[in-house]
């Protein structure tokens, strides 16, 4: 009897012994490496990243692309993906790429708990952050030449603005997009394409970037800079003579979105990565790495100085009207209003 209680014991430690050992075989596979398209501008997806990977192990590298070639490429590679995620671009273009089968669906806690607005019904996008659009306004560049601070969209036809203002494209910027939209949504398509006619001489140039405005008008290569307002606190924060207008028809708002990738390479570590993005931890990130943006998750803190965005008056538009329409829309404004000019 006791050499069958031994001879069992000796089993049991065998199994144990085995079943710990399949174990660590198994943790040795975890997530390693992800690689991700990056339409948020690269010192801050440097930020995020960084952090991600400091807090994981996991290994993220990523290709700096705006939104527009990003898509472009991820459609070539449909058949064979380089990348895993497509971190960044408003959510209007996560629902081309869901539309044409270039993501895929992925729910989890961390999906559920995230404002029904800021992620797809069928889990294959979410959005990470959020950020209002505004007009930036170079003090000494506007008094140098004379003209009056703006308040209002309206406001820039004046004749006084001519040549002080960039702005992004939409041939080629989801931030210019988002312009559009927001001015359709707000007057409709006939008034907010008469309106873009006629605000066409004051523009000094579109940009290709959609964070190229900033730069310029930091500097005083213009007076007037149009586009989302993370970067125009960052140089206000470097003490640059900025001042920041939201104007009082009313703002649209970038709710960027993060997808995996359908055939992604490394499934698992864009699972860890979408989920962490979302989290209090990640979401703190943003805050505490100072990249401005304004986070998602309630529980996360918001940047100093930035108003909370409860306070501003929004325009806020279908995301899927918004991506069934973008072909259409930016075809429209590349026939009517670039021509205008």
């Amino acid at each position: 009897m006791k050499r069958t209680i031994v001879l069992f014991l000796a089993l049991l430690m065998l199994v144990a012994f085995t079943t710990s050992m399949f174990a660590a075989g198994q943790g040795e596979k975890k997530p390693q490496k992800v690689v991700i398209y990056a339409s948020v501008d690269e010192a801050n997806a440097k930020k995020i990243l960084d952090a991600f990977t400091a807090d994981t192990g996991i290994t993220a590298s990523f290709v700096h692309l705006s939104s527009g070639p990003a898509l472009a490429r991820i459609k070539a590679e449909k058949n064979n993906p380089q990348a895993d995620v497509w971190l960044g671009a408003p959510n209007e273009n996560h629902i081309i790429a869901k539309e044409e089968g270039l993501s895929v669906p992925y729910k989890s806690d961390a999906w559920k708990k995230l404002d029904p607005k800021f992620k797809d019904a069928d889990g294959y996008w979410r959005s990470f952050y959020m950020n209002p659009m505004a007009f930036a306004i170079n003090t000494e560049a506007l008094a140098k030449a004379g003209a009056p601070m703006p308040e209002s969209w309206m406001d820039l036809l004046k004749p006084a603005y001519k040549g002080l203002i960039q702005m992004p494209t939409p041939q080629s910027s989801g931030t210019a997009y988002n312009i559009v939209a927001s001015l359709v949504t707000m007057w409709g398509e006939e008034k907010a394409f008469d309106y873009m006619k006629k605000l066409n001489p004051n523009v000094q140039t579109y940009t290709s970037s959609g964070t190229a405005p900033s730069k310029a008008v930091a500097v005083g290569q213009c007076a007037i800079g149009i586009q989302f307002t993370p970067a125009f606190f960052e140089f206000i924060d470097q003490g640059y003579p900025l001042k920041v207008v939201f104007p009082k028809e009313g703002v649209g708002f970038e709710a960027p979105a993060v997808s995996i990738l359908k055939g992604a390479k490394n499934v698992e570590a864009a699972k860890v990565l979408v989920d962490w993005l979302v989290s209090k931890k990640g979401q703190d990130v943003l805050t505490e790495k100072k990249t401005y943006f304004y986070p998602v998750n309630p529980e996360a803190k918001l940047g100093k100085g930035m108003p909370a965005f409860s306070s501003l008056k929004v325009v806020s538009f279908d995301p899927e009207w918004a991506g069934q329409n973008k072909k259409r829309l930016v075809e429209r404004w590349v026939n009517e209003v670039l021509p205008a000019k």
